[in-house]
């Protein structure tokens, strides 16, 4: 017989949702937390936890499982930060990873994990699930809006303030790697009234804002105009990366003709990216908001590219 072997992830993952509505969690890092679905029990306790959010009607049979941290400093003002995970679907590990700077800064963390059984692959996450083929875009494959990934942000934020007893009115979101790719891609096509700043944190490649490049590497078929970058260009972006993140070869650094015109590694890509925004907004006659970063000492490195977010924003 061949041996059985046994994802111990999806399987706990599964587990958190099968009994989602029965159970509570505890994390490490923290006391208690409930792990549910119904946003008219208690405010969570301050602490680290997880909620199982099936709260967005279009998506409710992909349910997100939140990872969450409420230092026990903050109140009803304190900002609420929305974390996008990486290639490796680690929301945990991630918001375990900024705890301790979320204590000193009293930000709420929010970090839901796009698990591969709910969202596989490139397209069903780093490209927001926005065409059936991200890679291979037509007017006639584009998804409905209200099944793009993105589109649960928006109601995850709302059900997390009512859980927090929050009454911000705007977010903060910070990706790192893959995560960066779904920040700035989030900023160009979510069009959250909502969002406030992006960190976007040594992305692998970009698409660009520009409307003649087609997507995933620009904006052509996806029906926005130069006023929707004029509107990009006026939101505070950070750009960020490593200043050592310089490897060619760096584990699922997509390497495309499309991608290689962006550079050779995410140095370069990020440059070229913040560059062709600069140029851009000035041909449109606007000016730009956004910022680029080099992070010194560090490579392709989540903790400190993350701490560096949470001193730039906070």
């Amino acid at each position: 017989m061949k041996p059985i072997r046994i994802d111990f992830r999806k399987a706990l993952y599964a587990f958190a949702v099968v009994t989602a509505f029965a159970t509570m969690s505890c994390d490490k890092n923290a006391g208690k937390s409930k792990t549910d679905t119904d946003s008219t029990q208690a405010i969570l306790p301050a602490g680290s936890g997880n909620i199982l959010y099936t709260g967005y009607a279009p998506l409710a049979d992909r349910p997100v499982l939140v990872y969450y941290h409420i230092p026990t400093t903050t109140n009803e003002s304190s900002p609420i930060l929305i974390v996008f995970h990486g290639a490796g679907r680690d929301a945990k590990e991630s918001r375990d990873a900024m705890i301790d700077l979320a204590n000193t800064k009293r930000v709420i963390l929010v970090v839901p994990e796009f698990s591969d059984e709910y969202y596989p692959g490139s397209n069903r996450y780093n490209l927001l699930n926005i065409f059936a083929d991200g890679d291979n875009p037509s007017s006639t494959t584009i998804n409905p809006q209200d099944i793009w990934t993105s589109s649960v942000i928006e109601p995850l934020f709302s059900f997390m303030k009512q859980k927090v007893g929050s009454t911000v009115t705007t977010f903060d979101v910070f990706g790192h790697s893959a995560g960066a790719q779904v920040a700035h891609r989030y900023l160009f096509l979510a069009q959250s009234e909502y969002l406030d700043r992006v960190v976007s944190a040594s992305a692998g490649w970009y698409t660009m804002p520009d409307l003649a490049i087609d997507f995933p590497y620009g904006l052509n078929e996806t029906n926005k105009t130069d006023e929707d970058l004029k509107t990009y260009f006026g939101k505070k972006m950070y750009v960020i990366v490593g200043a050592n993140d310089i490897d060619p070869n760096s584990y699922n650094l997509r390497h495309t003709p499309e991608a290689d015109v962006q550079g050779n590694n995410r140095v370069e890509r990020a440059q070229y990216f913040y560059g062709q925004a600069q140029l851009k907004s000035q041909q449109l006659g606007v000016s730009l908001a956004w910022q680029y970063k080099s992070i010194p000492d560090a490579g392709h490195d989540f903790d400190l590219t993350s701490a560096a977010a949470m001193n730039i924003l906070y």
